[in-house]
């Protein structure tokens, strides 16, 4: 772990589920991490690969989604999409020799405000666990990486 180390982590956020706990979480007054940038996202079955390889090759430390709870998808299948398009980049990055921790999947309803909060601060800590995704851009092997992230 790198001291003083904040990570910046996108969260792609479903409108119909996730942002709306994230809104709830705000209107409870309920503290999560600054350096969370959501992105709001009518399904996150719209949520593609390079929406989450991007972040990524741009400085992002960590790449989240944040769907409706299995089977309660508005547009039925949307978060078993954006599930599997996790896992493709999860199995792309650890091939490339990138912690697959990096970019998940998680799942809330409109009413888990606090579990937002909650799951905000848990991938806050486990993102700042990592280190940074390029601890500097000097170093040739960090270079290597963000070429091979980057295509």
């Amino acid at each position: 772990m790198v001291h003083g180390f904040e990570p910046r982590i996108i969260l792609f956020c479903c409108q119909w589920c996730s942002y709306t706990a994230a809104d709830l979480a705000g209107a409870m007054r309920l503290s999560y991490p600054p350096n969370i940038y959501i992105v709001r996202v009518p399904c996150t079955g719209r949520v593609d690969v390079v929406h989450l390889l991007r972040p990524l090759e741009e400085g992002a430390d960590g790449v989240y989604v944040s769907g409706c709870l299995p089977g309660e998808c508005h547009y039925v299948s949307g978060n078993l999409k954006a599930a599997k398009r996790v896992a493709r980049v999860q199995r792309l990055l650890e091939e490339l020799g990138v912690e697959p921790e990096r970019v998940g999947m998680v799942y809330n309803s409109a009413s888990m405000g606090p579990q937002f909060a909650q799951c905000c601060r848990d991938l806050t800590d486990r993102i700042r666990a990592l280190g940074p995704m390029y601890p500097s851009v000097s170093e040739p092997e960090t270079l290597v990486a963000k070429e091979a992230v980057s295509r």
